[in-house]
């Protein structure tokens, strides 16, 4: 299980977001309540919208049906995605491959960066 995970690790958690748009999901708050609706937008502070949202709170007693939430990042404990889209997101990263070009990219870039010829 490690490589797998290890080709994993470097999506989470904002492209894992970006994948799960339209898709249901589960978000807890720090303060223990928790929302249940479909991801419609994610921001890079992982503020989150959500549509058609049963709102749970904290002990459990009381709902509240929302046809749209906003949620501020900082707020989130936990998310819970289904299982599906972790799948896409780990065969998009297989697919892809790691990183951003890795030793190919820099041994093109000739003349650059450090060690070269100094100015003056």
């Amino acid at each position: 299980a490690l490589p797998e995970a290890s080709l994993f690790l470097p999506q989470l958690p904002l492209s894992l977001l970006k994948t799960a748009q339209n898709h249901p999901m589960l978000v807890e708050l720090k303060n223990g309540e928790t929302y249940n609706g479909h991801l419609v937008s994610c921001d890079n502070w992982m503020n989150i919208n959500l549509r058609e949202v049963i709102c749970t709170s904290r002990d459990g007693d009381k709902f509240w049906r929302m046809p749209e939430c906003y949620i501020r990042g900082s707020t989130i404990k936990y998310l819970r995605i289904p299982d599906e889209i972790i799948d896409m997101v780990k065969e998009e990263v297989v697919s892809k491959g790691r990183g951003r070009g890795g030793m190919q990219q820099q041994k093109q870039q000739k003349g650059r960066g450090i060690g070269g010829a100094g100015r003056g």
